[in-house]
């Protein structure tokens, strides 16, 4: 964005503050922006002129009081955000957390469901080679043996983004250490 205080293009990050105005029964909603060299702001719209009665209850009590969970899900809107900016920086800073949900005796099949609650610019594949005892080629060809199924499926799957609610399914009949490797990557301690 251009910044008016710095007088060229800087970048901008959210505030986690919501800027409201009403005018009669209509409301104007801008999430704050501020500039990273010098905290000049920017409001970019989330609606304008919208009438009152239109507005969900919850989305209305969430922008009143400055929800953080609500801001930041708007912050992280990139659609809408690309609307109205011309370049976005994204982070590939991401936490992972690791739980067995359940463990058979002699287990053969692993499965992973991924809970992405922010959009990730990281591709599948790079997050399951950092995490489990697996290359990137070696995904790819555990993908195409049908060894590895990523759902819901969908033509290239591993080079695509990280998305919410997505599960894999990796069989794991022909491993020998799958007891001992392959525990210990479902397992390992989060970065």
């Amino acid at each position: 964005m251009a910044c008016s205080g710095c007088g060229g293009v800087r970048a901008f990050r959210s505030s986690g503050k919501i800027r409201l105005n009403a005018n009669g029964r209509r409301l104007d909603a801008w999430l704050i922006y501020k500039c990273r060299a010098c905290d000049k702001t920017w409001n970019r719209p989330i609606f304008e002129r919208r009438a009152v009665r239109s507005i969900d209850p919850a989305v209305m009590e969430a922008m009143q009081a400055n929800d953080p969970d609500w801001i930041r899900a708007q912050a992280f809107d990139l659609d809408a955000l690309r609307r109205r900016a011309k370049r976005i920086d994204e982070s590939a800073a991401f936490e992972v957390r690791k739980d067995i949900i359940r463990e058979a005796p002699n287990w053969m099949r692993l499965e992973i469901g991924i809970a992405v609650p922010l959009p990730l610019a990281v591709r599948l594949d790079r997050l399951l080679a950092s995490e489990l005892p697996l290359s990137r080629s070696r995904l790819g060809r555990m993908s195409g043996a049908g060894q590895l199924r990523v759902l819901p499926a969908e033509v290239d799957a591993l080079r695509r983004r990280i998305r919410d609610g997505t599960r894999l399914v990796l069989d794991l009949a022909g491993e020998a250490d799958r007891e001992t490797l392959w525990r210990r990557g479902a397992i390992a301690s989060a970065r």
